[in-house]
């Protein structure tokens, strides 16, 4: 089960410079290089609770258009089924103990917050979404990604997805659906076994005070990837004072948090990179 830190944060500010389009049955949000620039591979982001909708969702896809030069998509993988983007507002509040009024609107908060992750939960499990992503990181290896790297990018709920798609288990055409992922404070991994069973490099970026992912299990990812074969080698990097969610939903007021945030964004960039310039297509 999840915990309260994946489904609290901030919302950030920004234009977006994507278009919203329908893509292998599910909706999208598309983002590309700057017009004239090549693109370099396909990445899709595997979200957060919050969805393709989620505006820092939407942004963090641009940022990877720019910064990479690549196609990037942002699927409806919940189906309409996200968190809605008030219970970030609703879910502080009720771990909150500061104040009397506080306390005594605690009740009307708990059923705010059951209302909005509950359904999330039973909707989106495991079981439920897997297919839904298996099946189309498949279309887009059998199609517009047949010739072009493919990565994927998973933040909390979605990071468990990437890891599974790095097991390499799953091919179209010959090919492994993904050529390298990338997770930033992944939820609900079975550690170390989903850790054991990755084939294709995966870059972990981990906050220090995430309380889904406590440091012991982060020194057991680590133990797992140190030893990985060379040609599937991860990475691991902490981030030191970033709790969970601080990829995606950190406080840019904050300059430590959003440095975090953007040492993340150009970590993905750069793990990328480095993977699909080895690919010969």
């Amino acid at each position: 089960m999840s915990c309260p830190a994946c489904f609290s944060g901030h919302v950030h500010d920004g234009s977006l410079k994507g278009q919203i389009t329908k893509l292998h049955g599910l909706d999208a949000y598309v983002s590309e290089p700057v017009e004239g620039k090549p693109v370099k591979g396909i990445v899709i982001i595997v979200p957060d609770a919050f969805g393709w909708e989620f505006v820092n969702n939407r942004i963090l896809a641009d940022h990877y258009a720019e910064k990479g030069n690549y196609k990037v998509y942002l699927p409806d993988f919940m189906k309409g089924k996200a968190t809605p983007v008030w219970a970030l507002e609703v879910i502080p509040k009720l771990l909150s103990g500061k104040g009397l009024l506080n306390w005594l609107l605690k009740p009307y908060y708990l059923f705010r917050t059951l209302q909005a992750v509950v359904p999330f939960m039973i909707s989106n499990s495991f079981s439920k979404s897997w297919p839904i992503i298996e099946s189309f990181f498949t279309a887009v290896r059998q199609n517009e990604g047949s010739n072009l790297p493919v990565g994927a990018a998973g933040f909390c709920w979605g990071g468990k997805h990437v890891v599974n798609l790095a097991h390499g288990s799953q091919t179209a055409d010959g090919k492994p659906l993904i050529d390298a992922g990338f997770t930033g404070h992944p939820s609900l991994l079975k550690i170390p076994d989903e850790i054991e069973k990755i084939k294709i490099p995966v870059s972990f970026a981990l906050g220090e005070k995430d309380m889904t992912l406590k440091m012991p299990q982060i020194q057991q990812i680590q133990k797992v990837v140190d030893a990985q074969p060379e040609d599937q080698k991860g990475e691991v990097k902490v981030y030191n004072g970033a709790g969970h969610g601080f990829c995606v939903r950190a406080d840019h007021v904050l300059q430590d948090q959003e440095q975090a945030a953007t040492e993340a964004e150009d970590q993905a960039v750069d793990w990328f990179n480095r993977h699909f310039q080895k690919l010969p297509y």
